[in-house]
């Protein structure tokens, strides 16, 4: 591949938020991953973009979008984008989205949530997965705490900066 054709892939995955992109063509197989790809979402600043790095062999991503029944009502999954942002105590943080997609509470419809309200997390943890252009994105806690309240539904659609869950920290 190309150093112009890997600087326009660069340029989509900053256009769309994208944290990690792998392609794989007649000429072999590119990785790209944003740096601090762990993806935290307490307040996550934005991420720079890292230079493009090969390799062979890698886990496959399965969508989950063709598992998910659409929505009707084009708008009415994004009700909470025009909503003031919930309150939130001193010792409480809001978990936000750093990316538009998909929210999902579990790896698949089969698996169970990865939290559930009441739920205490360390940091590093996997809280939920965004669906960005059939890439999974796991969100992780920047701290250690407890799930206070989940603001999103399995499968809703969401965008950037919104809220997804409110943590105590602890």
């Amino acid at each position: 591949m190309e150093v112009r054709e890997i600087r326009t892939l660069l340029a989509l995955m900053q256009d769309f938020g994208l944290i990690e992109l792998e392609i794989e063509d007649k000429k072999g197989k590119v990785r790209l991953v944003r740096a601090g790809v762990a993806a935290s979402a307490v307040e996550a600043p934005p991420v720079a973009v890292a230079p493009a790095t090969r390799k062979i062999a890698s886990k496959a991503i399965v969508s989950q979008a063709s598992r998910v029944p659409e929505k009707s009502g084009g708008a009415a999954g994004n009700g909470a984008r025009d909503t003031e942002p919930p309150a939130v105590a001193e010792n409480q943080k809001l978990v936000t989205s750093p990316m538009v997609g998909t929210f999902f509470r579990a790896a698949s419809p089969d698996s169970n949530p990865f939290v559930e309200e009441g739920d205490s997390v360390r940091k590093g943890q996997t809280l939920c997965i965004i669906e960005a252009m059939k890439m999974m994105n796991e969100i992780e806690a920047n701290a250690g705490g407890r799930v206070v309240r989940i603001l999103c539904e399995n499968g809703q659609p969401i965008e950037y900066g919104q809220p997804l869950m409110i943590l105590e920290l602890g």
